[in-house]
């Protein structure tokens, strides 16, 4: 298993990844899509119940606390669905597609 690369301290002034550099690194996220104009990524995922969803929140959380780099989480029977952006630069920076693609990774460990 090749190591995961893990997110760098981004600080606030920073300018946010342009649409064309958010598409770009997509296609290493996969089954994730760009929303509210290209400033925020999101993915639903989907479990067999509620239990498994709000698992999958919870091991989800740990990463992100470890990382220091925090996702908006919906969770409901059988779906979580999670949104990364960085709230200091109010949009998308290499660091959302590093968590992207471990929330990928632990959905499907």
């Amino acid at each position: 298993m090749t190591e995961q690369k893990r997110c760098i301290p981004c600080e606030r002034g920073s300018t946010p990844l342009t649409a064309e550099a958010a598409e770009k690194r997509l296609k290493n996220a996969e089954h994730w899509e760009l929303i509210d104009g290209a400033n925020k990524i999101q993915r639903r995922f989907t479990f067999g119940n509620f239990v498994l969803a709000v698992d999958f929140l919870n091991k989800l959380a740990i990463k992100a606390e470890h990382e220091f780099h925090h996702p908006d989480m919906t969770v409901g029977w059988g779906y979580c669905t999670v949104v990364f952006y960085t709230h200091k630069i109010n949009g998308l920076h290499e660091n959302d597609f590093i968590m992207a693609q471990q929330a990928n990774a632990l959905y499907e460990s």
